[in-house]
């Protein structure tokens, strides 16, 4: 048997019942033997069970739901009560936004104490003869309540020793256009989550149940009720830890290295404030210091008025992309783009923009760059969009030293044939990858255990967040490897370039966009969210 998990509760062996203590009655169909075994029976076969005081079903994956799970209606209010009563915390990340008590193990409160006893005993009992897992007689207990615009998205609930997961439900009466169902993902054969097959609404004193695996995907649906509270005791029972697949790893966007374009390019595009040589200098330092650096109004307002309108042409593809254990929003496909915004995508793939963005960080990203060991023999003066180390423009275009990028194939007439970086002071050739995003109500990006950790400056570049407010997600969040707390946040804001050099331990994340946003369709019929060019450069 595994060792005793902190906040793991259990009733200490010839403990007797303190006065206050109430008993915790559960409902007959736990005691009822013949009902047990077709339960029994139909989750070993894998088939499903259907009967009005308990269901078991096989698919996505196995669960349970047993309705009025408390037997006595008193009780049951009476223990609401005493959870709304706890000091509940908190908890917003990646992947949830709610309000948590603190584990209910030790709590004394005599209705909490009493459920703890009867989930710990007689379910304990019936959910191990039920699944034929010896389970553990201990849990671990907390309660939720999930207000507004709360979200659990979607994960598999896998920890080390979890066999069996369950909510119970304390719900006042509950439609399904209140949110917060928990809803249940197929998997495919990498054992990723597909689309969700089926909801379950909350509902008064039901308990659901189910096996966690590596395929036991869901998530608690976003509450778009302003008025009810999603109150529910929620937890696992631990047994012997089974194999585990490995985990999938999905290949990453591709890498390519610049297109070859020169310096005229930044000036079809770009604010002349961004191309004077001190104003990179400035940006530059800034960034050293801080590495971050939010450029406003950086495409001539003329250039930016025309991506806007082009993003709205019917015209495009988006695809959805998923899987929902990592990200959720939709992508464009690139051959189905207006003109105008492939030719920014080529503008964000441009070697002259490599080399700017050099100018900008101070990073390897061009090999006219100046390099540590430039800097260092006092040669670290910045290099122009040009190719040289004159503030001039108009001088002559240094050679081109990239591949064209694949998936580009409408380049420039006449441009002069590549060198190979490779040659250049021993460095790899600078890389990137990137994509054109919509966001809109219901999309996020989550940090997960298979996110590349690796040196990168990212980029994005955002479009039609005019009156956006933070409130409603789909800010980009930095935060330490392992940990909750924000080093940095990036909002999306019109015509605003941001970087962010990030380091092997930084991770990041899209808030989840949540109802709010919907508010601002009173200003903006038309726009239900906003879009952004998310790019990464690799020195």
């Amino acid at each position: 048997m595994a060792a005793k998990r902190r906040g793991a509760a259990a009733l200490p062996a010839g403990k007797k019942r303190g006065k206050r203590e109430v008993p915790a009655e559960l409902c007959a169909a736990l005691r009822d033997t013949a009902l047990r075994e077709r339960a029994a029976a139909a989750w070993g076969r894998g088939e499903p069970l259907h009967h009005e005081a308990a269901a078991v079903e096989p698919a996505p994956f196995r669960h349970g739901v047993i309705p009025g799970f408390l037997a006595g209606p008193a009780f049951a209010e009476a223990l609401r009560d005493e959870l709304l009563g706890l000091g509940f915390r908190g908890r917003r990340n990646d992947l949830l936004s709610l309000r948590q008590s603190e584990e209910l193990g030790g709590r004394p409160e005599p209705h909490v104490a009493a459920l703890r006893h009867a989930l710990c005993e007689e379910l304990r009992a019936w959910l191990s003869a039920v699944t034929q897992i010896e389970l553990e007689p201990t849990i671990d207990i907390s309660c939720a309540k999930y207000e507004y615009t709360d979200v659990l998205l979607c994960h598999d609930d896998e920890l080390e020793g979890r066999r069996i997961a369950f909510i119970l439900y304390l719900v006042p009466p509950w439609e399904k256009s209140d949110g917060g169902t928990l809803d249940l993902y197929s998997a495919d054969e990498h054992f990723q989550p597909q689309q969700i097959v089926k909801s379950l609404v909350p509902s008064w004193n039901t308990l659901v149940f189910f096996e966690v695996s590596p395929v036991s995907f869901h998530q608690v649906s976003e509450v778009l009720s302003e008025e009810k509270c999603r109150l529910s005791v929620s937890g696992w029972f631990h047994g012997p830890s089974i194999v585990r697949p490995a985990r999938h790893m999905e290949a990453p966007l591709p890498r390519s290295p610049h297109i070859p374009y020169d310096h005229e390019i930044l000036y079809e595009w770009i604010n002349p404030v961004y191309l004077d040589m001190d104003s990179q200098a400035q940006i530059q330092e800034e960034f050293e210091e801080r590495s971050e650096s939010l450029l406003k109004d950086f495409l001539k307002k003329e250039k930016y008025q025309l991506l806007c309108e082009a993003l709205e042409s019917k015209d495009i593809q988006w695809s959805s992309r998923g899987p929902a254990n990592k990200r959720l929003y939709e992508t464009a496909e690139e051959d189905s783009l207006p003109d105008i915004l492939k030719k920014f995508l080529q503008f964000l793939r441009s070697e002259a923009l490599f080399l700017l963005l050099s100018n900008f960080t101070g990073l390897k990203l061009h090999f006219l760059a100046p390099s540590d060991e430039d800097e260092d023999a006092g040669e670290g003066r910045a290099a122009d969009a040009a190719g040289h180390s004159s503030p001039k423009p108009e001088q002559e275009e240094t050679e081109h030293h990239a591949d064209s990028n694949p998936h580009q194939p409408d380049q420039p007439d006449n441009i002069p044939e590549a060198q190979d970086s490779e040659t250049q002071n021993g460095s790899r050739t600078p890389v990137c990858a990137g994509e054109l995003r919509r966001w809109t109500h219901g999309h996020y990006t989550l940090v997960h255990d298979t996110q590349a950790t690796e040196f990168a400056l990212d980029l994005l570049f955002f479009c039609g967040c005019d009156d956006w407010d933070p409130e409603y997600g789909g800010f980009t969040s930095y935060i330490a490897k392992g940990e909750d707390e924000e080093l940095l946040t990036v909002n999306p804001e019109d015509n605003c370039l941001a970087l962010v050099y990030r380091d092997k331990e930084t991770m990041k994340f899209v808030k989840y966009i949540n109802h709010r946003s919907l508010a601002r369709l009173k200003k903006h019929p038309n726009r239900t969210g906003f879009w952004d060019f998310s790019f990464i450069y690799y020195e």
